[in-house]
């Protein structure tokens, strides 16, 4: 065994695109094309006093003594690939410490390189920060300013420079596998060059509030201001920074009164996926960009979420990534009935399991467990608890910060009666992204655990605020039914409830709701008549529904609904 030995080192990693597709499409015209490829990759590294430290069958670790030599000798092998039919490289290059040890590498110089090959389009470059400042001014000019990212498993954001003027190329800079997003300057249309301040303040502080949710990847200030002043093409500011969205707006002030406008826009089509116009009244300017940008964050969030499970879809199986499933794990989630639950949960697990280091996708793991624990009729309950628990572990181990991870770690303690500590972390959570709107869902779902009605109608109302075209609404208006129920305001209840069961995705508890408050408003035949849609909904359906359902509650709050349901003829 040889004594490491540590150096810095300009490093290249090279993988075959799609290889896995390739060969369940042809596996012997792929095998004789890998062939084929590792041998001229070989003479070109040879050409460029690259060493070639590891091959990985359809991959590539090579060291170079400088970047110079590591570009040249990726630009080549990427010309030569231009026009190849089947094979399409994907490769990072940084400069970093390595270690040599027992004929192989490691260190930061690897890893970073190794991630940056991940996110890479097919036949480009991506070059770090780092190792472009070794380039002169030609060189460096073959590469395109990505912005900065974050790459799997490395703790600082990287700077990222994507190759383009290759033939074959697509000239589009990298995506990670996250939706990326891009805010521009907000146009200051008012004439008044005193609020520019507030259109800046604005562009600064939507960046700001959309870094908060781990789902996306939001390009920094320093890039997208680059543009302030400028004509601007939407979609090619989206292939110079390498994003699949674009938000852009705009102010206007007269008088007392200024407008704000934003447009969310999909950059592969061009086409709008959001637009809104805010017009409020300037008492307190500081009161209205806080305000206007809180609601903007809010809505965009969303969209995007329910534009990627749309671009999912249009996948087949065979081309679905981590990302993928994780888009297809919520859309199910959303659905919100057992059966979707369950499905939710299968899905999340086939995502950590492609990607043991994807955070979200082990957050996600756990609530649809705990979800369906409390929505459906589990087999056993405590076991699939017990796994949420584990999730959740692994979740926070990889992104302790992240509000997403902290909410599904209080939804675990709340199950288990631990109110206190669970809302205290769903509170944590809110903290860290004031506005996502699952957080204040599932802080209500808590404190409705804790007999807390009050403040579960606070929070259901901030759902509602921030996410009114939700698609948990049904689930919202529920929990603020129920509330109402049990501080005696009946007749509302009742209201509450009847809207939650005409949202688009109602769920089968708004329609127990407005059975029990029917009863004790001494409407009993259309309570009966409502428990028939019950029964419809929940074949089978008895008060041990209920009893479980509501098991992580203290026990003096579910006493009324068990009643009125034995009073109408439920079997236990």
């Amino acid at each position: 065994m040889s004594a490491p030995t540590r150096k810095l080192a300009a490093i290249l990693a090279a993988d075959v695109a799609g290889d896995s597709r390739l060969m369940g499409e042809d596996e012997t015209g792929t095998l004789a094309a890998l062939r084929e490829l590792r041998q001229g990759l070989s003479d070109v590294v040879v050409g460029h006093r690259g060493d070639l430290v590891k091959s990985m069958g359809d991959g590539w670790l090579v060291e170079f003594p400088s970047v110079v030599d590591a570009v040249n000798c990726a630009l080549q092998v990427q010309e030569n690939l231009a026009g190849h039919d089947i094979i399409k490289l994907r490769i990072g290059i940084h400069i970093g410490d390595i270690v040599h040890e027992d004929e192989d590498i490691y260190g930061d110089g690897v890893n970073i390189a190794a991630r940056l090959q991940e996110i890479a389009e097919p036949g480009s470059v991506a070059l770090s920060e780092t190792a472009r400042k070794f380039l002169d001014g030609k060189l460096a000019n073959e590469f395109k300013d990505a912005g900065e990212r974050e790459l799997k498993n490395i703790v600082e954001a990287v700077r990222v420079f994507i190759s383009g003027g290759v033939e074959g190329n697509s000239g589009t800079p990298a995506q990670t596998d996250k939706p990326s997003i891009a805010v521009l300057p907000f146009d200051n249309m008012s004439g008044d060059a005193e609020q520019e301040f507030f259109a800046d303040g604005m562009a600064e502080d939507i960046i700001t509030g959309l870094s908060r949710f781990g789902s996306l990847l939001v390009i920094a200030r320093n890039s997208t201001f680059s543009f302030k002043g400028q004509a601007i093409d939407v979609k090619q500011v989206a292939v110079t920074l390498g994003v699949r969205y674009v938000l852009e707006g705009s102010i206007r002030k007269g008088g007392d009164r200024i407008r704000v406008t934003a447009q969310l826009i999909d950059a592969d089509s061009g086409n709008h996926i959001w637009a809104e116009r805010y017009d409020r009244e300037v008492s307190d300017i500081f009161a209205v960009q806080d305000e206007v940008t809180g609601a903007i964050i809010a809505a965009i969030a969303p969209e995007i979420d329910q534009f990627e499970i749309e671009r999912s879809r249009r996948k087949s199986p065979a081309e679905f990534d981590a990302w993928d499933l994780y888009q297809k794990g919520l859309a199910a989630f959303h659905r919100a009935g057992p059966a979707d639950f369950v499905a939710a949960i299968d899905t999340f697990d086939q995502a950590t399991q492609l990607d043991p280091g994807f955070a979200l996708a082990w957050a996600m793991a756990a609530l649809a467990r705990t979800q369906y624990a409390l929505n459906g009729r589990p087999e056993d309950r405590d076991q699939l608890i017990r796994v949420a628990r584990e999730n959740v572990q692994i979740a926070l181990r990889l992104s302790p910060r992240d509000p997403l991870c902290v909410l599904a770690d209080g939804t675990v303690h709340s199950y288990y009666r631990e109110h206190q500590i669970g809302i205290a972390k769903l509170q944590d959570a809110i903290e860290l992204n004031p506005n996502l709107a699952l957080a204040y869902l599932l802080l209500g779902q808590a404190r409705d655990a804790a007999g807390q009605y009050e403040d579960v109608i606070a929070a259901s109302d901030e759902f509602i605020r921030l996410s009114p075209r939700d698609v948990d609404l049904c689930m919202a208006l529920t929990m603020r039914a129920f509330s109402l129920f049990h501080l005696n305001h009946r007749e509302e209840a009742v209201e509450t409830a009847y809207r939650a069961m005409h949202t688009p995705n109602p769920t089968d508890w708004a329609f127990v709701c407005y059975c029990v408050c029917l009863f004790y408003l001494d409407r009993k035949e259309e309570a009966k008549f409502a428990l028939d849609e019950v029964y419809s909904r929940i074949p089978g359906f008895s008060q041990a529904h209920v009893r479980e359902a509501l098991r992580h509650h203290d026990e003096e709050n579910v006493g009324l609904e068990v009643e009125a349901l034995r009073a109408l003829g439920v079997p236990e």
